[in-house]
């Protein structure tokens, strides 16, 4: 992108401010926002926590959040910054297809989506243990943990989700300039 995604200007506002206020909407515990080590990021509301370690990875940013949230929920939904199309029912769904799995995993757009998907906070110190040891990729805790894979199909069968974000757009990031002017014209 060439420039921080959480800054980029979003109906007004940063996307991070977007972002954090979609899942602040659906969830009842915390929203923890997770920076790279000495990262600016803007004032959201939320409770901030750095990487301790740069360049690890997301599944480090996971391990760090979910350690964040601690014993104040028991499920997490994990977003990057960059979803500008993020909308509340795709957030509830799958919070509720987790049920008793660990993760809750869509495969959406020909693509599994490990930051837009739904974790145990008790998977923190599995997940650190996992980077320690040198498996710094979310496919690496998809194969040792209880997983559930949904596709959009799955999805969709949500009457709310489906009327509200039919193409499961909520799943769309901005990664260049380019989809960044296109998310600008579509809004």
């Amino acid at each position: 992108m060439g420039r921080s995604k959480a800054w980029l200007d979003w109906r007004g506002a940063p996307l991070l401010a977007y972002v954090v206020g979609v899942v602040r909407t659906v969830v009842d515990g915390p929203v923890i926002v997770v920076g790279a080590p000495g990262q600016e990021l803007p004032e959201v509301g939320a409770e901030v926590v750095a990487d301790p370690v740069e360049g690890r990875g997301p599944l480090q940013g996971i391990a760090t959040g979910l350690a964040a949230v601690g014993d104040r929920a028991d499920a997490a939904f994990v977003a990057s910054v960059d979803l500008p199309f993020l909308h509340p029912a795709y957030v509830r769904r799958v919070l509720a297809l987790l049920g008793g799995h660990d993760v809750l995993l869509p495969v959406v757009h020909g693509h599994h989506q490990p930051l837009a998907a739904a974790y145990r906070v008790g998977l923190a110190g599995q997940v650190a243990a996992l980077i320690d040891a040198g498996r710094n990729r979310p496919p690496d805790l998809f194969a040792v943990v209880d997983t559930r894979r949904v596709e959009a199909a799955e999805l969709r069968a949500d009457p709310a989700l489906a009327a509200a974000d039919p193409e499961l757009e909520s799943l769309r990031n901005v990664n260049t300039p380019d989809e960044y002017a296109a998310a600008l014209d579509q809004n």
